[in-house]
């Protein structure tokens, strides 16, 4: 890596962390005029969510088709949401479905095409210079599009000639470990399983996906002491929870239908507690928009208590509690801790037990920045609760010690017995749709050896047993040329990995990039010595197979596996379903060495479901039971009381507070989303219960740091990362004073991934560290006169 600045000055990758010109200082255009910056709302929902889904919707697809698309979305007959994974209720309303998700819906349905005429027009060159506001819009993909070596514009060309260069390409590789193929969490469980077959048949465990850059922590911290990397709640457990832990994240803008299971809770007087750094608009009030009775008004409250802490502070929170608790025990024996539980069902608790007691309360203070007598009522709220139920996200899994945070979250579950009983336990909150379906189908480049075998005896391959490569490891081998061909199906892989300066270099040394897609995105302008765009159908469309009108199905937050099917017109008639596009490729490519029967299986996706059957856990009698209303819930020892790890039991687990290191004049800073984007998908320019409008180079700053660093709201300035004798700058943030804890900085994704060290990760999980990145600010300029190259 060197130890100078990262030069992105000029390039694609430039464009990708967010400037629209090469020119010094420019901005996007829609951003010609700069941010502005309002009131923080005080309530989420409510009308004006109605208001801005509904114009987002019709302006995308018209009113007819609009409301038509939207009455089934989640219903048991329609489509699942193409945004986050939170459960459908068991009874579900006519209108089942949030203000983001509605955009999520508008986005993929819009009746905009980007066409082979669109991609005559612009050249890639062109195209890099533009937003991904822009790109966005532009609309959905339509034929299937190649860029030469050489050549300056896609042009189109056809199926069967695009999966022979495919073909070509991985069969000419000295191995097979020389390609990596990534997966995005929209993938259905049907295509996921037929992609992991053909890449183990094709013979490597490169499979890096969305999950390694989110959740990854989450499964790490969870495998090891409970026994299974996902949650062991259902939704209707919150509706018996005492109290619920809300920590490092924002539901009103990443999990919106989330608000509505707060909200009844929050009724029936169940304590909400919020732990982040930021003050959340969806975690104080909330207006369920489909409640009239309720829309005039403040609101539900829905906070009982909110824990500021400092970013990456929470590692020191949890051990705060765990502290307090005890001290609890000591003074009420018998009634905090939950001592037959952990007798019978747990180990390490002495460990546990002596760590908590020897912990400094100076040192919690110090390293949360919440006062002792906060963390303290929250104990006591916490002692008082029966069922508890912690959920978390993206604002604990981002930092080198991820694992270890989750785990202090388990610490306190078993502490209080609060695993396994209605009502409580653990909710890690995933971002995307199918995310924990694709994992849960062999999307992982860790394979367990019995998924292994299993592959093996239903279709007769020996599948190789080494890992494979992450994200990470994926990044750094195509850097360095040990991987040749990238083939990504779904995501913006781009936009989504950290250092993207150094993940577009990386790009730009394969041969070949791949990207089944279903709009235009930043990922296909940083490419290979030549690149595919592979457009498919959306989970909004009809997919009609041999067979007829086929379904696919997906996995929930909580282990729920139900039907998907689409309901209007593909946007082309030149689209391919994802599965269809795996079958085709696994037949290009594998020809005679497999006796996989890959078109078959794709001509009804019965076939395909039959053999996940027969592969996978929990899966049994598959096609009956996701035609049951609902679908149904898979295995979870955990849930039921039953902990899966090798011995049997729940482990306790201890750790070392973290310390952060922070030089005069640095800052810690986390990338965060707005409301108005999902994921690197980027709906408009505001946030607008941050109250800030038409801009996203922006930089949130406590009031006293910007003094002390002589900056003033609204002022133009440049961000510097350091890690290990490195630095990388990203230029042309605005200042906005905001209530966040001093010394800490907040960003928004992707814009600020430039500035995220590809090497710097998770210990355990390797999920790079989006959320604890060291920053210092200079005034915008400035940076000319430093040492090192030029900036993004």
């Amino acid at each position: 890596m060197g130890d100078g600045s990262r030069n992105a000055e000029g390039t694609e990758a430039g464009a990708a962390s967010g400037l629209a010109k090469v020119t010094p200082g420019a901005q996007p255009p829609e951003e010609a005029r700069g941010p502005s910056v309002g009131p923080i709302a005080t309530v989420a929902g409510g009308i004006p969510a109605v208001i801005s889904a509904l114009r987002h919707v019709y302006g995308e697809m018209g009113v007819a088709r609009g409301t038509r698309l939207l009455l089934k979305v989640n219903q048991k007959e329609g489509f699942d949401c193409p945004g986050c994974a939170w459960p459908d209720p068991g009874h579900r309303s006519m209108a089942e479905f949030c203000e983001n998700g509605a955009k999520a819906v508008a986005e993929e349905a819009m009746s905009a095409r980007v066409t082979p005429a669109f991609f005559r027009q612009w050249s890639v060159a062109e195209l890099s210079q533009q937003t991904d506001h822009w790109l966005g819009k532009q609309g959905r993909l339509t034929h299937p599009m190649v860029l030469r070596e050489g050549a300056t514009h896609y042009e189109p060309l056809s199926w069967d000639d695009a999966f022979s260069l495919v073909a070509e390409e991985l069969n000419a590789l000295d191995s097979p470990h020389a390609a990596s193929f990534y997966t995005s969490g929209r993938t259905s469980n049907e295509a996921a399983f037929l992609y992991q077959l053909f890449v183990r048949q094709y013979g490597t465990n490169n499979l890096p996906d969305c999950s390694n850059m989110c959740h990854e922590s989450s499964g790490s911290a969870l495998n090891e002491t409970v026994g299974i990397g996902k949650g062991t709640v259902t939704l209707e457990d919150f509706d018996k929870a005492d109290a619920i832990f809300v920590i490092g994240q924002n539901p009103g803008t990443n999990h919106p239908r989330m608000l509505s299971s707060l909200e009844a809770a929050a009724r029936r007087g169940c304590q909400i507690v919020s732990v982040n750094p930021l003050p959340e608009t969806g975690l104080n009030r909330f207006k369920h928009p489909q409640d009239v009775l309720h829309l005039i008004g403040p609101g539900t409250a829905l906070n009982t208590l909110f824990l500021q802490v400092r970013i990456n502070g929470d590692a020191a929170l949890l051990q705060g509690l765990g502290k307090a608790l005890f001290e609890l025990e000591d003074a009420r024996p018998g009634t905090v801790v939950a001592r037959s539980f952990i007798e019978d069902k747990t180990l390490g608790f002495d460990a546990y037990a002596a760590h908590m007691r020897a912990v400094d309360w100076e040192d919690v203070e110090a390293g949360s920045g919440v006062p002792r007598a906060r963390i303290v009522e929250a104990a006591e709220l916490l002692a008082r609760s029966e069922r508890t139920i912690f959920c978390w996200a993206m604002g604990l899994t981002q930092h080198r010690n991820g694992v270890a945070c989750i785990q202090e979250i388990v610490n306190l579950a078993l502490l209080r017995g609060g695993i396994g009983k209605p009502g409580a336990g653990l909710c890690p909150v995933r971002g995307h749709s199918n995310v924990q379906g694709d994992r849960t189908m062999g999307i992982w480049e860790k394979p367990p050896a019995a998924l292994l075998a299993s592959l093996e005896r239903e279709f007769g391959f020996k599948p190789p047993q080494h890992h494979g490569m992450d994200v990470v490891e994926t990044l750094l081998a195509m850097h360095d040329g040990r991987v040749k061909v990238f083939f990504a199906l779904g995501g913006n892989f781009l936009s989504a990995t950290p250092d993207t300066e150094f993940t577009a270099e990386a790009l730009r040394r394969t041969r070949l990039t791949v990207h089944v897609s279903t709009k235009l995105n930043r990922a296909h302008l940083v490419h290979g010595r030549r690149a595919l765009i592979l457009p498919c159908l959306g989970r909004t469309e009809h997919d009609v197979q041999a067979a007829g009108t086929q379904f696919v199905t997906v996995e929930n937050s909580m282990g729920v596996v139900s039907a998907s099917r689409g309901s209007v017109a593909p946007a082309s008639e030149h689209l391919l379903s994802e599965p269809v596009i795996v079958a085709r490729l696994a037949s290009a490519v594998l020809g005679a060495r497999s006796s996989v029967p890959w078109l078959l299986l794709t001509e009804d996706y019965d076939r395909i479901r039959e053999r996940i059957a027969r592969v996978i856990p929990g899966f049994d009698d598959f096609n009956r039971r996701v035609r049951e209303p609902g679908g149904f819930a898979l295995p979870n020892g955990p849930r039921e009381g039953r902990f899966t790890t090798a011995s049997g039991k729940a482990h306790f687990t201890v750790h070392a507070l973290p310390r952060i290191h922070l030089e005069p004049g640095q800052l810690l800073m986390m990338t965060i989303r707005t409301h108005d984007q999902f994921n690197t998908t980027v709906y408009g320019l505001d946030d607008r219960y941050r109250g800030i409008r038409n801009g996203r180079r922006v930089v949130l700053l406590h009031p006293s740091d910007m003094k002390a660093l002589g900056l003033s709201a609204d002022q133009l300035v440049d961000l510097r990362s350091h890690f290990e004798g490195t630095t990388r700058l990203a230029r042309s943030f605005r200042v906005v004073p905001y209530n966040i804890p001093k010394g800490c900085a907040a960003t928004y994704f992707p814009e600020a991934n430039v500035l995220v060290p590809v090497n710097s990760f998770a210990e355990k999980s390797r999920t790079p560290t989006s959320k604890s990145v060291v920053i210092s600010i200079t005034p915008a300029g400035e940076t000319r006169s430093l040492s090192g190259g030029a900036v993004a």
